[in-house]
């Protein structure tokens, strides 16, 4: 199923995101996770960007595969146009058909010194309009509520993304964020310009002290007065901080499907703990 029928068939789609583990030891225990977060009833499962390989660890394709075929959960498949040419990515699509699975994340990928990005491909949107010629696929595509990091503004990221909705991307999916108004306004600007693609918005609790440094720094979130304020409660806490995690991450997202968010994207790292406690809290508004 491509998965942008899902928004036309419910209110708020609820989807999950998982990573492949770096070594293939961890294969039957994320397999183990992914069934556990399948008993949620996800919409669908989103696996980010890993080419396996060398460290033995799996593919994006492997895990996709795994979760459509033997969990018979939608599966979207991250790719990225680092180092990517139009051969290695019909080859990646090639693969992802063969596994069964039909919607994939279009998305340009963080800068690397040792993996250039593609001369063909400079841009999610180039590689989003090759994805749909090519066709067989739903292309989904991110978004980001403060605006992208190399953005000049808010509204130059918001133009960028019309670009990239022309494209043939949709659904959207958000870069996580901790503040809702960040959502909220993203979204009205979106629509003023002409965006109607449903946008799911993305949440990660934090519930452990490990993630705040390493989370802001790949995301750019801005972190807001309620969450600094959590954050210097609990830090010396590690319960104290799980619990207090899960709960503003359930208050940040019953707030966001109340005020009728067409989708919530769950950022659970690999974690089935976290995912039920989240999803225990969600579920009545499901």
């Amino acid at each position: 199923m491509f998965i942008s029928r899902l928004y036309q068939q419910k209110n708020c789609v609820f989807s999950i995101e998982v990573f492949p583990p770096k070594k293939v030891a961890s294969e039957e225990k994320l397999h183990q996770t992914l069934r556990s977060m399948a008993e949620l009833h996800p919409d669908f499962i989103s696996v980010t960007y890993g080419a396996g390989g060398s460290n033995g660890g799996l593919s994006t394709c492997q895990i996709a595969g795994f979760i459509q075929k033997q969990l018979q959960v939608p599966a979207l498949a991250h790719l990225t146009c680092v180092a990517a040419t139009p051969a290695s990515i019909a080859a990646a699509l090639d693969e992802l058909q063969e596994a069964g699975v039909h919607n994939v994340l279009a998305l340009r990928g963080d800068a690397n010194p040792d993996r250039p990005f593609s001369k063909e491909f400079p841009h999610a949107s180039d590689l989003a309009e090759f994805i749909q010629q090519r066709g067989g696929f739903c292309v989904a595509g991110a978004c980001y509520p403060e605006g992208h990091v190399e953005a000049a503004s808010l509204a130059q990221d918001v133009e960028n993304l019309r670009h990239k909705v022309a494209a043939g991307v949709s659904p959207l999916l958000t870069q996580l964020f901790f503040d809702n108004i960040h959502y909220y306004r993203f979204l009205n600007l979106a629509r003023k310009k002409g965006i109607t693609a449903p946008v799911s918005a993305g949440v990660m609790p934090i519930v452990n002290s490990r993630q705040i440094e390493r989370t802001v720094k790949l995301s750019s979130a801005s972190l807001p007065p309620k969450f600094t304020k959590m954050i210097s409660r609990w830090q010396d806490d590690e319960q104290g901080l799980f619990e207090a995690g899960i709960e503003y991450a359930v208050e940040q997202l019953r707030d966001l499907i109340e005020s009728g968010a067409d989708g919530i994207h769950l950022y659970a790292m690999n974690n089935p703990v976290v995912a039920a406690r989240v999803h225990e809290g969600i579920r009545d508004l499901l």
